[in-house]
């Protein structure tokens, strides 16, 4: 899965979690922007499990902070 799909596919999820408008969705939009708290965060960071088949490890947890950090955390992982 290249990068461009990676991000709609993430765009999507975040907005279907957090009830946000997907258009607005940018690898640059921070998560906290968007009202997510720390229990948001890693109901997003599941999903992101689920849906793309990887294990996030703590420490990577705590430096996904945007979509695009979420990104390349599910990148490196494939």
């Amino acid at each position: 899965m290249d990068r461009e799909a990676i991000q709609e596919k993430v765009a999507e999820l975040v907005a279907e979690t957090l009830e946000v408008d997907v258009e607005g969705i940018t690898e640059e939009t921070r998560f906290d922007e968007l009202g997510a708290d720390s229990f948001d965060l890693l109901e997003l960071v599941t999903t992101f499990e689920d849906e793309f088949g990887f294990t996030m490890d703590d420490e990577s947890l705590s430096e996904i902070q945007s979509v695009g950090d979420a990104i390349d955390a599910i990148e490196s992982a494939q």
